[in-house]
């Protein structure tokens, strides 16, 4: 049996629900997570980002995903975000990356509402997502994301961090989300000389996603 079988069938055992402990090194892209002196690196989308930006610590709900080459930990601070990224990487040519790309560049209440009223050009903005797997989203998704409550659970705590320009932390997390770095860079210029040297991380990152 190849050890890539052997070990998918020892992973598929294991199951990670939920982190919580010190928020040690955190990007738009990624979190470092200390829980009980061991660090685990979680990848995150612009929206957990955002929810858990001025919090020294607390609780992400966690899902290992699992290829061939890697094993990669997700990261939500809501359990509604995990269970809409799960249905949507459920969809075929919907893989992790364009799913946490797709909760970078929307609401999780947007895609939601996207695909239940059957908006596909909507989806079709997002970068990764073409007319085809859009319009199987809202086929294969619409009845699923119709039952799901459009709200998410907020989490408390106060805190800090050093960061570095917001320049430089956009470029990275489009990095992070797959974009190529020269592709960023033209980004996010072209963003800030549209709209200003002044808006925050969280607005740069999601206008430089349409620049994209």
């Amino acid at each position: 049996m190849p050890i890539f079988r052997c070990l998918s069938i020892i992973f598929e055992h294991i199951m990670i629900a939920f982190l919580q402990g010190n928020f040690v090194q955190l990007t738009p892209a990624k979190l470092i997570v200390d829980v009980g002196g061991v660090g685990y690196e979680v990848n995150i989308s612009l929206n957990t980002y955002e929810a858990i930006s001025k919090k020294e610590k607390g609780l992400l709900y966690t899902y290992l995903h699992i290829t061939e080459n890697s094993q990669v930990l997700f990261g939500f601070h809501a359990q509604t975000e995990k269970d809409l990224f799960l249905h949507l990487i459920s969809v075929s040519g919907v893989g992790a990356s364009t799913a946490r790309m797709m909760l970078s560049g929307m609401q999780p209440e947007e895609i939601i509402r996207a695909i239940v009223n059957g908006d596909a050009r909507l989806l079709e903005q997002i970068k990764g997502i073409g007319k085809k797997s859009a319009e199987r989203l809202v086929l294969e998704l619409r009845d699923k994301l119709s039952k799901i409550p459009l709200n998410t659970h907020q989490l408390g705590g106060n805190g800090s961090f050093v960061k570095s320009s917001p320049q430089q932390d956009a470029i990275q997390a489009l990095i992070s989300l797959g974009i190529q770095k020269a592709v960023a860079e033209k980004a996010v210029e072209k963003t800030i000389q549209s709209d200003g040297a002044d808006v925050s991380l969280e607005v740069l990152i999601k206008a430089a996603l349409k620049n994209c």
